[in-house]
């Protein structure tokens, strides 16, 4: 996928208020949007290139989006969490995962119970299944990053609401369907992943009563370049 507005690089200076973050573009400092709600723990450090995409919609408040902060290692570590979900269903619509290939229909958003909805749910015409996927944007990661021999960790701040998605794909494979937790890793410096247990033990102790039970779970690469941005089919060893 391209990116659909130009893309500039600059200097990340520092994230504040959660969704704004100061960038420095030549000569000037700008202030971008920060389209993520979670901490960017070892994903946004001070005085690392960046990626923004500049908006020529003279609606929008901010004209500048964060795209993308480069890690000390040299890799691209995308932050922004609109373009999971979108990633997804052109991953679908490309066949780019085995697994995906027997189905035809993506529907997204889709609405499991009055509380909650899942991100994606792939449908087979002929029997009629379906397949229900919950995406989780995952940006940080620890180790060797220079040798591309990091781990990824998901999540990177509690997450009551992920632990909820967990559970609910475990409710779904009882009643008979397949479900999948689909983990985005946003950076292409790492080996494996592994759920982050030192920041949510209960993350974690879910993930892995999940796995059991049947969830699929995927840790898939995406590849993020100054123009463009995709999930190549690449995916990463899961350490439980």
């Amino acid at each position: 996928m391209k990116f659909k507005t130009a893309v500039r690089e600059g200097i990340f200076l520092k994230r504040y208020k959660r969704f704004f973050a100061d960038v420095t573009l030549g000569k000037d400092t700008v202030v971008a949007h920060v389209a993520n709600t979670g901490s960017l723990k070892a994903a946004a450090e001070p005085g690392q290139p960046c990626l923004v995409t500049e908006s020529d919609n003279p609606e929008r408040k901010l004209k500048f989006t964060l795209e993308a902060v480069k890690s000390k290692g040299g890799a691209w570590i995308g932050v922004n969490t609109s373009w999971p979900n979108q990633l997804a269903k052109e991953a679908f619509e490309n066949k780019v995962f085995k697994h995906w290939e027997k189905f035809d229909g993506v529907q997204a958003e889709v609405k499991i119970n009055p509380e909650s909805r899942l991100d994606l749910m792939f449908t087979d015409s002929k029997s009629g299944k379906k397949h229900y996927v919950e995406i989780k944007n995952t940006t940080m990661a620890s180790g060797e990053f220079g040798n591309s021999k990091g781990t990824a960790h998901f999540p990177d701040a509690v997450t009551e609401r992920g632990q909820k998605h967990l559970r609910e794909l475990m409710k779904l494979v009882d009643e008979g369907h397949t479900a999948e937790i689909l983990f985005t890793v946003q950076r292409e410096d790492c080996a494996d992943f592994s759920p982050a247990d030192d920041i949510d033990p209960e993350y974690g102790r879910l993930l892995r009563q999940a796995m059991k039970k049947g969830v699929i779970a995927t840790a898939a690469v995406v590849s993020l370049s100054p123009t463009e941005i995709s999930l190549t089919g690449k995916t990463l060893p899961i350490k439980i």
